[in-house]
């Protein structure tokens, strides 16, 4: 077996585990670290200038290179910035590996500065955090935490490292990396074609799990072979089913009522690869209506039946399940033309009236958040990939989005906002190959405004679209769409980003990235057009917006 000292080590078992890149933002207890990364050419650090820009970079980039990203975050002030980002990865089941800086161990008992509880902070958005105390343990324990973060249901796992740890010069043992071979397709396929293959009027729910398998064609041929409509889950991280197929129904939204409503024309539901619809604001019931069974699939087996029933319940490999029940449907459902064909007619009717409502707010700034989407999806370069991060303006952009290549889409079903700037850098660096073009409102760029330096400093051509409409405008209408005092007087509290209204040339001239302001929706698409060879933001003033 290797031997090496406790450093190199951690270098070398990252290289072995497909790790090119280190994001970060150091301080003292990670010099250990800088200082070996001068003699490690092949492994570029990628500096933040605040830890939830840094984690949001390093899932961006995790996404678009289908493997774990690593991250270092300082001490206990910097796991706790890092909170947001690591919440937004568990919920998005991101695979990162974390390696934290803690103090150093000879006087950690006197509760020196900088000090924490890493572990204690950490536990509640990470699948496992962990402390090391040996050196001889750093190895295992790294290699532990790379398979566990990829590990249905992935997500992030912390490593809290003691600097003087690393600065230990007796070498230890490093284990080589064990191939794993993926699961195969979930056993009782049969059964599940035989219910779907019954059913008079079956649906699809298109979920993540879906897009993170690579099984977007596998679900594409069930749904043709059944002849069912299919919806993406509510607030769907990426594509789990191509945005301009005649089956497709759009994003289901995210309350139980809402679900039960669009799901009560159906009689049978194939539930695929969606962790229980997560609903955002409270409905009373059951997200299922009454008398629709539902057969489930997913690579992790608490999700089986976790929130309700399901007449049958298949744990495996999402893409190797969805192509064998392909080949069982194939055939098999005589009536799934016909209804094809209805359900086609429909989708398409529904698309002509958004398109038409959609061009009717084309003109000058400030545009209505539809016609901005519009414009923006109508100019899309050529195999685009589109980070989102738009609470109010992601709505209407979804629904006129025909977007059918997987990881053309991104965004974070967590919540955590101030995650879009930071994963836009991460999926251009991990995908160089593709245009970036991120979709962010203003309220929530705001929260993770420091990635702009980032995308600066290493010239990452990202097109930032900031949404402006001087607001919280999502709490306004949820506000609205209940009795409150707030309707009733139009004073809303705390919800106005104007006056002042926000500058964002002058965030463009802090973080030295250009800056623009869309004064059209012609504008508006010739930018989001033009090819780029480094950042620029583009101010799109939508309704809403408390222009000066």
């Amino acid at each position: 077996m290797v031997t090496m000292t406790p450093i190199a080590a951690l270098l070398e078992i990252a290289r072995s585990e497909g790790v090119d890149r280190i994001f970060g933002n150091p301080g003292t207890t990670e010099l250990p670290l800088i200082d070996a990364l001068a003699d490690a050419d092949d492994l570029e650090y990628v500096l933040g200038l605040q830890e939830h820009a840094v984690v949001a970079m390093a899932d961006g980039y995790a996404r678009a290179t289908g493997r774990p990203a690593m991250v270092s975050l300082h001490v206990a002030a910097g796991v706790a910035n890092g909170l947001i980002g690591l919440l937004n990865a568990m919920r998005s089941r991101t695979p990162l590996v974390v390696v934290a800086g803690q103090q150093d161990r000879r006087h950690l008992i006197q509760d020196p500065m900088l000090s924490g509880d890493l572990v204690g902070l950490a536990q509640a958005a990470t699948k496992s955090a962990i402390e090391v105390q040996h050196a001889h343990d750093l190895p295992i324990l790294l290699r532990r935490a790379f398979r566990l973060a990829a590990a249905p249901p992935a997500g992030p796992v912390l490593l809290s490292i003691p600097m003087d740890l690393l600065m230990e010069t007796d070498e230890v043992e490093v284990p080589e990396r064990s191939p794993l071979h993926p699961p195969g397709p979930a056993t009782g396929v049969a059964a599940a074609a035989a219910l779907l293959a019954g059913a008079e009027r079956p649906v699809i729910i298109a979920g993540d799990g879906v897009g993170r398998d690579g099984a977007v064609a596998e679900l594409v041929a069930v749904a043709e072979r059944l002849g069912a409509a299919v919806f993406h889950q509510p607030m769907n991280d990426g594509i789990d089913f191509p945005g301009g197929h005649p089956l497709y129904q759009g994003m289901l939204t995210p309350t139980h009522a809402a679900i039960r409503a669009a799901l009560s024309a159906y009689d049978m539901l194939l539930l695929a690869g969606c962790h229980a619809f997560m609903p955002h604001h409270y409905s009373p019931g059951s997200a299922i209506p009454d008398g629709l069974r539902v057969v489930q699939i997913d690579s992790d087996h608490a999700e089986i039946g976790r929130n309700f029933a399901v007449a049958a319940g298949l744990v495996g490999d999402v893409r190797a399940t969805l192509a064998d029940l392909a080949v069982r449907l194939d055939g098999a459902v005589p009536r799934a033309a016909g209804r094809a064909e209805a359900i086609a007619g429909a989708t398409a009717e529904r698309r002509a009236a958004v398109e038409a409502e959609a061009l009717a707010g084309y003109g000058p700034a400030p545009m209505p958040a539809l016609a901005a989407g519009h414009a923006i999806a109508a100019a899309l370069p050529a195999d685009a990939v589109v980070v989102e991060e738009a609470i109010t303006s992601g709505h209407p952009l979804r629904g006129v989005l025909r977007l059918d290549r997987p990881r053309s889409y991104v965004h974070t079903v967590g919540g955590g906002l101030g995650w879009g700037i930071g994963a836009a850098i991460g999926t251009r660096l991990g995908d160089p190959s593709r245009p970036v073009v991120a979709v962010l409102g203003d309220g929530c760029a705001m929260f993770g405004v420091q990635g702009l330096w980032t995308a600066a400093r290493h010239e990452v051509p990202v097109t930032f679209v900031i949404m402006n409409n001087g607001e919280y405008r999502t709490l306004k209408d949820t506000l609205d769409a209940g009795k409150s005092r707030s309707t009733e007087l139009g004073r809303y509290v705390g919800v106005d980003l104007a006056p002042p209204t926000l500058d964002w040339s002058g965030a463009g001239t802090l973080f030295s990235v250009p800056y623009t302001r869309a004064e059209s929706i012609a504008h508006l698409r010739d930018l989001i057009a033009t090819p780029r060879t480094g950042p620029l933001i583009i101010d799109v003033p939508i309704h809403g917006h408390r222009a000066g």
